[in-house]
């Protein structure tokens, strides 16, 4: 790859061998009209052969790397890794289990790249008819009705790992685990517009899930707290004018005398 990404696409992965080259795949096709792009396959601390898969793939595919951390982290964790590793000024995410149809991504990205004021600071992927167990879909809908009643973030699913973002607007927010299941509130907080956009969503095909219910409800409660916190403490300050700095001139105040 000769050319600067015009998008980084990531992928947070854990033990998820059995997805990576079909993943790689339609990514690569979904990607081609927008190229050059790069991809990041973040390996979360991967006890299969998650790594070797990557390997294998990149073989075929010279816009993909691998981001690997040396133990879990957590899905926000890679997020970060892959958005500091990213070398594009705008950057897309999806899970790395299948369930988000690369072919979203650049619907996903349309309101971005159409963007000359650079107010949009996120788009955020909402699931039509999922393909989750009840149980699952039960849980997410109880945990987004209390968010939004809280947080004001005017968004329906949060969960949906499809999401796209200017690389700059997403380090400049304050990092913490789970953020990537605020990010709408989180950058409406910095100022910046938000546009949501329905995607569809598949079942799993191969692997199994690193969540359980009570795992994302335990943590939710916490997270509501800290974020809900977040939102009220903010502060945004409007600057209008500021000098540019210029070097001191020869002969001027603050020079040694001779």
């Amino acid at each position: 790859m000769t050319e600067t990404p015009r998008v980084t696409v990531i992928a947070p992965m854990k033990n998820e061998e059995l997805n990576v080259a079909m993943l790689a795949e339609e990514i690569g096709a979904a990607m081609a009209p927008l190229a050059p792009f790069e991809v990041i396959f973040v390996n979360d601390g991967s006890t299969d052969d998650t790594a070797g898969a990557i390997a294998r793939t990149r073989a075929r595919f010279p816009w993909l790397r691998e981001v690997r951390h040396a133990a879990s982290c957590g899905q926000s964790a890679a997020v970060l890794s892959g958005v500091r590793a990213a070398t594009a000024p705008l950057c897309c995410t999806l899970d790395g289990d299948g369930q988000n149809p690369p072919s979203e991504l650049p619907g996903l990205l349309a309101p971005l790249l159409a963007d000359t004021t650079g107010t949009v600071g996120l788009v955020a992927g909402q699931r039509v008819d999922r393909q989750d167990t009840a149980s699952k879909r039960l849980g997410s809908r109880a945990a987004n009705a209390l968010r939004r009643w809280l947080l004001k973030d005017d968004t329906r699913d949060t969960g949906c790992g499809l999401k796209a973002f200017p690389r700059q607007v997403f380090l400049s927010l304050p990092f913490f685990d789970h953020i990537h299941r605020y990010l709408p509130a989180m950058v409406k907080r910095e100022g910046y517009g938000i546009v949501l956009v329905d995607v569809t969503h598949r079942a799993r095909s191969e692997g199994r899930s690193n969540y359980t219910n009570f795992g994302r409800a335990l943590v939710g409660v916490l997270d509501l707290i800290g974020v809900w916190w977040l939102l009220r403490r903010r502060k945004v300050q409007k600057v209008v004018h500021a000098d540019a700095w210029q070097p001191a001139k020869a002969g001027t105040a603050g020079d040694d005398a001779a």
